[in-house]
């Protein structure tokens, strides 16, 4: 298998949030790579992969930091592949990280997640993977159905929940 997605993290103490994001290309049959790299201990290394992405066959990166968070833009200045960042709550409750994530200048855009939302950056890729791979499209509208199903068994489990004055 080739990666077609790439989930790239500061430091492996991001991999406990990232791992959704794993978990859900994993489940949708999405080839993917997780490596770190640091903008600010090894900018060469990820000027590297920024410039080779395309070429290896990378379709999407999902680019998580924290604190200062300059690894998803600088990601996104050295490639024209699609960039999900995803800010990592370390300090100030995650604030820092998502500002500095979403706050890029103009031309160097960094799709942005919320908060530690992992997950949500790897639907994002699968949504946008999904516009010419209708085998995943397929799966991912399986994966949306499900969603409804869970919410409308969690309102008929609600309705067996019995207060003296409740209506439903």
């Amino acid at each position: 298998m080739v990666p077609i997605v790439s989930i790239i993290m500061g430091s492996t103490s991001d991999l406990p949030v990232m791992e959704k994001a794993a978990s859900f290309l994993n489940d949708m049959h999405v080839p993917f790579e997780i490596n770190a790299l640091s903008a600010h201990r090894t900018p060469e290394a990820v000027a590297t992969f920024a410039r080779e992405a395309q070429g290896r066959g990378i379709k999407v990166i999902i680019a998580a930091a924290g604190m200062a968070a300059h690894l998803p833009g600088v990601i996104a200045a050295g490639t024209t592949v699609p960039v999900i960042g995803v800010p990592i709550k370390s300090t100030l409750e995650g604030v820092d990280a998502l500002l500095a994530i979403v706050q890029m200048p103009p031309g160097i855009p960094v799709a942005t997640v919320g908060i530690n939302a992992a997950q949500n950056a790897a639907i994002l890729a699968v949504q946008m993977l999904a516009l010419a791979d209708s085998d995943l499209a397929a799966r991912y509208a399986d994966f949306k159905e499900g969603l409804k199903k869970k919410i409308e068994k969690a309102n008929a489990d609600l309705r067996e929940v019995n207060y003296e004055y409740k209506c439903n």
